[in-house]
């Protein structure tokens, strides 16, 4: 497998996710629109799922059906997941987290499995507070870091902590929270915009 790109707006939305439930496992899947020759795979979006009963499985197969319905009307696809666990100290994949991203994996051969380093989150950690994973026979194991690719980290990073700050991040719609409340927009259009207003023209990777 080669290298994995992730966007702002991939890494921001998934950030603002585990800050506005920093009691709860949250999770989410990964979406690409765009994939580059070579076997590399550019995350360019995230859909927030659940903030509460991760292992759930009728709620996550009735996410994984709607999100995949509405990728196939915007020319997008799953390409992986990702998830943060209740306790921040601890990043490695739950039952869960493997059996969601296996299904993921038959639909998608290069599949990606993201954990968030609760641990590293602080607005002062230099270096992305995520661990990745790859499949290979049968098995998840730990990706090179050196294939991760995050472009413009700094501005990246600059707008996770002031959209936090603003208490922006609370514009975000889990899958979850649209279920308590349909009107809510679980694909996040209003939080996409104001990530864009917030990345220079120079942030060509939004």
């Amino acid at each position: 497998m080669g290298e994995i790109e992730l966007s702002c707006r991939a890494y921001v939305k998934m950030y603002l996710h585990a800050c506005l439930f920093p009691r709860c496992g949250v999770n989410g899947l990964l979406l690409s629109s765009a994939s580059p020759p070579g076997g590399a795979v550019c995350v360019t979006d995230c859909v927030p799922l659940l903030h509460s009963h991760l292992s759930l499985a009728p709620i996550t197969q009735l996410a994984l059906t709607q999100v995949d319905v509405w990728c196939s009307q915007t020319q997008q696809r799953i390409v992986g997941y990702y998830q943060a666990n209740a306790c921040a100290s601890d990043s490695s994949p739950t039952p869960c987290a493997l059996k969601i991203a296996d299904k993921i994996s038959e639909q998608f051969n290069n599949a990606v499995l993201l954990m968030i380093d609760g641990g590293k989150m602080s607005p002062d950690d230099r270096v992305p507070p995520i661990v990745m994973y790859e499949r290979k026979d049968s098995r998840w194991i730990l990706k090179d870091k050196h294939t991760i690719m995050l472009r413009q980290w700094e501005e990246t990073r600059a707008i996770a902590n002031q959209m936090l700050d603003s208490g922006d991040h609370t514009l975000l719609v889990d899958f979850d929270s649209h279920l308590d409340d349909i009107t809510k927009d679980w694909t996040n259009q209003k939080l996409n915009n104001k990530i864009l207003e917030l990345a220079s023209p120079a942030n060509g990777n939004v």
